[in-house]
């Protein structure tokens, strides 16, 4: 396996990251590593695009196309309690994402491919990348931005995520959607301050809350088809002064998740005729703000095919797992595959001994992912872009 040789190596620069997490805009030390890693095995390094962001260009024999390779670098605002000898020496910063993981397999695999560049047909672009977790931002629009697609021209890219939801060993992936798309809603409510006794006399905001999110609802199941996936989550409510007051104000928080782009553009109109309907029929108003953030993640087929080919050739059949449905969880890589051919594919992160129920999800503050995925991850990347250069 291509990996061998550099595994110790790819652990090392797991734990550091890990004990030195990041949060977005502010991956210094990270990119710093990632840069001085490609710039030891000679490749040509750009620094600072799109914020921290890197990337190493590897040329192979021939510039007859470009595969780019993107890792995430950014970590939480949690509080580590995984209790491992290399946690996180920041306090309220956490690699819960396994973005750590993401950056170290993908320093793996440009030690790997830098070995056998001059068997390349092609050339090789590693992207590091920073503010994944900056939702509606994201990191991906910014190096979009600054041309990290152009110079040489990004062909296709491939992009790895680990996923506790899955053994050690297993790598997932589907053509069309994988992940969801993720907006932000914001709504305030106004009614008029009364007396709790004399609710006649007044507009009761808290109220009218109650029926805009019970309303909001419908949309998901009256105005969505039912073949298609949407999700309009409150998350935060915040309104009232004191237990016998009807207050004038109530302030709702929440996430949209749509599947289809489509149907993305729609939930903005949607939302607001709703709110602004319910409130007004009660004798209230309100005001909605939809902030858009990353579009659905959507694999392309071809990159499926090859790729799964390559795992079982890699693996064998049973590695490999095309998942029934896809998740509503996001992912600023949907940049990059509004962009080029991309694909996303989950890597299994969680041992075999150890059931679902009982092993910490993502974004938890006990988040810790089986190294022995790593050695999976690398040489899915190597084999991947050896076989995509291959074909004519």
């Amino acid at each position: 396996m291509y990996s061998e040789k550099f595994l110790s190596q790819v652990i090392s620069w797991r734990r550091d990251i890990h004990s030195h997490p990041e949060l977005s805009q502010h991956e210094q030390r990270t990119s710093e590593l990632a840069a001085s890693v490609l710039e030891s095995l000679g490749l040509e390094v750009k620094r600072n695009i799109g914020g921290f962001g890197v990337t190493g260009l590897l040329r192979g024999k021939n510039d007859s196309k470009t595969i780019g390779l993107r890792a995430d670098m950014d970590a939480l605002p949690l509080n580590e309690e995984t209790g491992l000898e290399y946690a996180s020496q920041t306090q309220g910063v956490m690699h819960a994402c396994g973005h750590d993981t993401h950056t170290a397999m993908l320093l793996g695999a440009v030690c790997a491919l830098s070995e056998i560049r001059d068997n390349l047909n092609g050339n090789v672009k590693f992207i590091f990348q920073p503010a994944e977790e900056l939702n509606p931002v994201g990191g991906a629009p910014g190096m979009i931005r600054d041309g990290v697609l152009e110079n040489p021209k990004v062909d296709a890219l491939l992009a790895l995520h680990v996923w506790p939801l899955y053994e050690t060993g297993k790598i997932i992936m589907k053509s069309g959607p994988q992940m969801g798309a993720s907006d932000r809603l914001f709504i305030k409510i106004h009614g008029k301050t009364a007396h709790g006794s004399a609710p006649d006399q007044g507009i009761d905001a808290i109220m009218i809350a109650a029926q805009v999110i019970n309303s909001l609802q419908s949309i998901v199941s009256r105005s969505v088809s039912p073949l298609d996936s949407a999700v309009v989550t409150i998350g935060t409510i915040k309104g009232g002064y004191r237990y016998n007051v009807i207050p004038d104000l109530v302030e709702l928080e929440g996430t949209v998740r749509t599947l289809r782009e489509e149907t993305q553009s729609r939930m903005p109109e949607l939302i607001t005729r709703t709110a602004k309907g319910v409130a007004e029929s009660l004798g209230g108003s309100c005001e909605v703000k939809y902030v858009k953030g990353y579009p659905p993640l959507v694999n392309d087929s071809g990159l499926v095919k090859l790729a799964s080919d390559s795992v079982i050739k890699l693996f064998g059949h049973d590695s490999l797992i095309i998942p029934e449905h896809p998740e509503l969880g996001a992912e600023d890589f949907a940049f990059f595959a509004r962009e080029r051919p991309a694909l996303m594919a989950w890597l299994g992160c969680r041992p075999a001994n150890i059931d679902v129920k009982d092993f910490a999800m993502l974004h938890n503050t006990k988040f810790a992912p089986d190294e022995n995925c790593f050695a999976y991850g690398i040489n899915y990347f190597v084999q991947t872009v050896i076989d995509y250069l291959n074909i004519l």
